[in-house]
Parts: C-alpha cells; structure tokens; sequence
C-alpha cells in the first residue's frame, strides 16, 4: 500500500459533490482529511490517499477530470 498526501483545490459549483466519498469507494482508497477550508466560492483539502498505486494515480485523473486541481504533497507520507 502507498500513501500519498494531495492538495486539492476547487470551485464552489464543486461543493455539493461528494468528491472524496466518490473516491474513496470508486477506487478502493482509504481518504483522510488533514486540512480544509471552504468558502461558497471555492475551497481547499489537503487529503491523505492510501491505496495500490494505481488506483491512487486513477483516482486523481479522476479528481482532475471532475474540474479541480491536484497538487502532490509528499509520497509516501
């Protein structure tokens, strides 16, 4: 199992998808929140993602395609 911590940034038409529940279960990963903040506007979260590798990597092509952005924080945290 890898770990890896992603900082994910989004609009606020975003807010009302269960992004990370979406993820979580879709991929097979195990998510922790380590940090957020949210506006109406738009919002932050700095996620924990564990899981095989490439369903992390699968999970955010995903995130991305959903319209936010992902910046890596560390791998293997």
């Amino acid at each position: 199992m890898t770990k890896r911590r992603v900082m994910l940034t989004f609009s606020g038409e975003l807010l009302s998808e269960p992004i990370i529940y979406t993820i979580g279960q879709q991929f097979n990963l195990v998510t922790n929140i380590h940090q957020a903040h949210v506006t109406e506007d738009q919002g932050w979260v700095i996620l924990d993602l564990e899981g095989k590798d490439e369903e992390i990597e699968a999970g955010i092509t995903w995130v991305i395609s959903r319209g936010m952005r992902v910046d890596t924080i560390s791998d293997g945290i």
